[in-house]
């Protein structure tokens, strides 16, 4: 089977590079939201703990109200700008 020819100035590669690059950036980002809430809020003594919905308000905002957030953020990233690209060559077309 012949190895196939890898061109990397082709635009296809541009584009994954850069939906990686955001979807790195999503990671980070969702890190950082889960992190600082969780340990922003978690460190307090459990007698100081505030709560919403009976649960601890540094567990609802880090893992719950984090999830939807990140639900709505990959949505709209996917919406405005990934793009649709064709993987096969243009030979093959």
């Amino acid at each position: 089977m012949d190895k196939p020819d890898i061109n990397q100035d082709d635009y296809r590669f541009k584009i994954a590079n850069r939906e990686a690059l955001i979807g790195i950036g999503l990671v980070l980002f969702n890190f950082v939201w889960w992190y600082g809430f969780a340990y922003g809020l978690g460190t307090k003594d459990p007698s100081d703990y505030t709560y919403v919905l009976g649960l601890p308000s540094w567990f609802f905002y880090s893992c719950v109200l984090g999830f939807i957030v990140m639900i709505i953020l990959i949505a709209v990233v996917l919406k405005l700008f990934f793009i649709d690209i064709p993987l096969e060559d243009d030979e093959e077309i």
